[in-house]
């Protein structure tokens, strides 16, 4: 069955508002002689090394996919939290950058040990993109990414029957009393439990 695999080897988000995981991130780095990141916490090679070896018979590439977002940095300078999806829809993000590298299997190491070398050299490279996105001193080369650029414009095409779907659905819910009781627990438990998740899981 064709599938993606999607892997975060962070582990967990980059969050500048949460010094401490990216200073732990740092220490483990210096600590195991690897260099240390600005823009990207320090990869954890144990799961890619598990997954890339699973599916060795059924990959030809990895894809080494970098986000950036434009106005998230502060007037000092300093990277902000990444955009919600609602900040995103209100604008204030006007563009996600997303730069892809096609890595085919034959040069990535079998051994573990040197696949977390080269986990953490791809990690380095992102780190020299984002420097390059989010600091660089000349304003022309700052929020872009190097080489050609393709523009992709979500069209009404594409979101309108989602919109509708998504529209009708909450509507039907909402003309009868048994679907607006529906609705109101659906927000009132989903949200509960969904603040419960964030504040037990690990």
């Amino acid at each position: 069955t064709q599938m993606y695999l999607v892997i975060f080897p962070e582990g967990t988000r980059y969050n500048p508002e949460i010094p401490k995981v990216i200073a732990d991130s740092q220490s483990f780095a210096e600590k195991e002689g690897l260099a240390i990141l600005k823009h990207v916490l320090t990869p954890r090679v144990k799961a890619t090394h598990v997954a890339i070896d699973t599916m060795k018979d059924y990959l030809d590439a990895v894809y080494d996919v970098t986000v950036a977002y434009e106005g998230t940095v502060d007037h000092k300078g300093q990277r902000k939290l990444a955009p919600s999806m609602t900040e995103f829809l209100c604008k204030e993000c006007p563009r996600v950058h997303i730069f892809i590298d096609r890595i085919e299997l034959k040069d990535i190491p079998e051994e573990q040990m040197y696949m977390r070398r080269w986990l953490h050299e791809r990690f380095e490279i992102k780190d020299k993109l984002l420097i390059e996105f989010y600091d660089a001193k000349d304003s022309k080369r700052r929020n872009k990414f190097p080489g050609k650029s393709v523009h992709s414009k979500l069209s009404l095409k594409k979101t309108l029957p989602s919109l509708l779907f998504l529209g009708g659905l909450t509507a039907s819910m909402l003309l009868t009393e048994s679907g607006r009781k529906l609705y109101v627990k659906t927000w009132i438990y989903g949200t509960l439990i969904g603040c419960l998740w964030v504040s037990i899981k690990p």
